[in-house]
């Protein structure tokens, strides 16, 4: 594999998984960790990600304000997000984890639509704010520099003292037989209270995030009742979920 290809696929990785390590890189790349530390270092020259210690960020999901120029495969967000708020009804109680597509869905929200929203995602939050007929709770706590999200006893605390309606979270792997999963061990702490206080779970992927694991479990398959990507519902790729229970829309 070429250098620049190499590092496309980096590109890709970060922007789909929103975080990437040089470790993972080095063995599915079948390359040195030090030959991913100077790609991740040239690209964050570049602009392109974040570096971090051990990996690499998005840009996209961890800008401070909203720039929909920067956000990887909007498109493709933004129908996720228009299906996702087919499943809002008034006068819910919704848990909203962070990530750019849910940050979509609160922008697209219908404006007549009251709900309370809890989430632990600062940029998430004040999404929300900006509609005019909901209410807008943030979980507070010690917020994840890699996840952009609040962490930690206190945010599972406040969660376990709610019960919702619906859990929508954003996902970084999904797979019908691993489940969904993740990397960052106190965010999955988090989400893993967010679906056991929901009466209803909703997952949203990106279709490039389908049948990918990660080293660390949020969930198993059958903990998820919907499951909405940017594919048709009867898309052919979505059929090993639908035969483990889960909805698709």
């Amino acid at each position: 594999m070429l250098k620049s290809e190499r590092q496309e696929h980096i590109l890709r990785e970060v922007n789909i998984h929103n975080k990437v390590l040089c470790s993972d890189l080095s063995i599915k790349l079948g390359v040195s960790e030090d030959t991913i530390r100077r790609d991740l270092n040239e690209l964050s020259d570049q602009d392109k990600v974040i570096k971090v210690h051990g990996g690499a960020l998005s840009k996209s999901y961890h800008t401070s304000t909203y720039r929909q120029a920067e956000v990887y495969s909007l498109q493709e967000k933004t129908i996720i997000a228009g299906k996702a708020v087919a499943l809002l009804k008034e006068g819910m109680l919704v848990f909203v984890s962070g990530g750019t597509t849910n940050r979509e869905l609160a922008r697209i929200l219908p404006p007549h639509l009251s709900a309370t929203f809890f989430t632990p995602s600062l940029s998430t939050a004040i999404q929300l704010m900006e509609h005019p007929s909901s209410e807008v709770i943030l979980l507070g706590g010690k917020v994840s520099r890699n996840a952009g999200i609040s962490v930690g006893g206190e945010v599972i605390s406040r969660l376990n003292e709610v019960r919702a309606d619906l859990c929508i979270l954003g996902t970084n792997s999904i797979d019908a037989e691993e489940g969904i999963t993740d990397s960052d061990w106190e965010v999955i702490q988090v989400k893993k209270a967010m679906i056991n206080r929901a009466d209803k779970v909703v997952a949203l992927a990106l279709a490039e995030k389908l049948n990918s694991v990660q080293r660390m479990k949020v969930c198993d398959i059958n903990q998820v009742d919907y499951l909405i990507t940017e594919l048709p519902a009867k898309d052919k790729r979505l059929q090993p979920y639908r035969k483990k229970g889960v909805e698709i829309l």
